[in-house]
């Protein structure tokens, strides 16, 4: 079984929802969860359900206490102080505290294959529909953090952005590329540089390469040789490579992430 949540605090989430429930033609059931209709839909023999929580997606740690699917899609707002007009995917953990939900230096389960399919039919659309928005991978960041492979599909970055319906669409795409396409991909640790990361997001998008977790500038003086293992192992598909946006590493850093990918045998590619 696939999952796909939305929030119930989240216009954007509940308009992204919306939009599946309509384009793809989604089953009411007489199943409730949190006292809101669960939805569903059969794809390739393979059962989707689309549900709603009453609590800020973020904090869904519980979610897996009712739920064990293969894969999670949360569909939600993106916010950010720039207002940028975004379309962003990422895998949920932290990489340190628990800031923002989930558990303190837990990653969830990478699904890097979903990902790249969602950025790629986010990429195509914006394009057809000629949508004036960013398409980017955002770093590993923010609960919940769960022991199954969970992604975010967002609409961001401001209260315009979550209303705009076309843009709504575009993640609602995405999403469902996510779950119904089945894609093998060479997959890479990225390491470095800022929490949109234009050169994964650039590689990803012109080549085969799909990304699992990101462990942005800013944590990785945080991030110990444990936690680089665990981005690697807690990834779906086998990591091939690690990625490094060498410039958008601390030269302080730069020896312990080595080193640490080293020990865990992981080959390294500095772009």
């Amino acid at each position: 079984m696939i999952l796909i949540v939305a929030s119930t605090k989240d216009v954007a989430g509940m308009n992204i929802a919306q939009k599946i429930i309509d384009h793809y033609k989604f089953e009411k059931l007489s199943e409730t969860f949190h006292k809101k209709p669960v939805y569903s839909k059969t794809v390739q023999n393979q059962e989707v359900k689309l549900l709603f929580v009453n609590e800020e997606i973020i904090n869904t740690q519980f979610i897996t206490d009712f739920f064990t699917p293969q894969l999670l899609v949360f569909v939600s707002k993106h916010s950010s102080v720039s207002g940028i007009p975004t379309l962003s995917v990422h895998t949920p953990g932290n990489l340190a505290e628990a800031a923002f939900g989930g558990i303190p230096r837990k990653v969830s389960i990478s699904p890097a294959a979903a990902m790249k399919n969602a950025l790629l039919e986010m990429a195509k659309l914006k394009k057809e529909m000629g949508l004036n928005y960013e398409v980017s991978y955002e770093c590993t960041h923010h609960g919940p953090s769960l022991d199954v492979p969970t992604m975010f599909a967002e609409l961001g970055s401001s209260l315009k952005q979550w209303k705009d319906m076309e843009a709504a669409e575009v993640v609602a795409h995405a999403a469902m590329a996510a779950v119904t396409k089945r894609s093998s991909y060479p997959t890479a640790l990225g390491v470095g540089g800022p929490h949109y990361n234009a050169k994964f997001t650039r590689i990803a998008l012109s080549t085969q390469t799909a990304f699992g977790h990101m462990i942005p500038k800013y944590v990785i003086s945080q991030v110990d040789a444990e936690i680089v293992r665990q981005c690697v192992e807690r990834t779906m598909e086998n990591v091939d490579s690690a990625i490094l946006d060498w410039k958008g590493i601390k030269g302080a850093d730069k020896n312990k992430i080595v080193t640490a990918l080293g020990e865990i045998g992981v080959p390294i590619e500095k772009v």
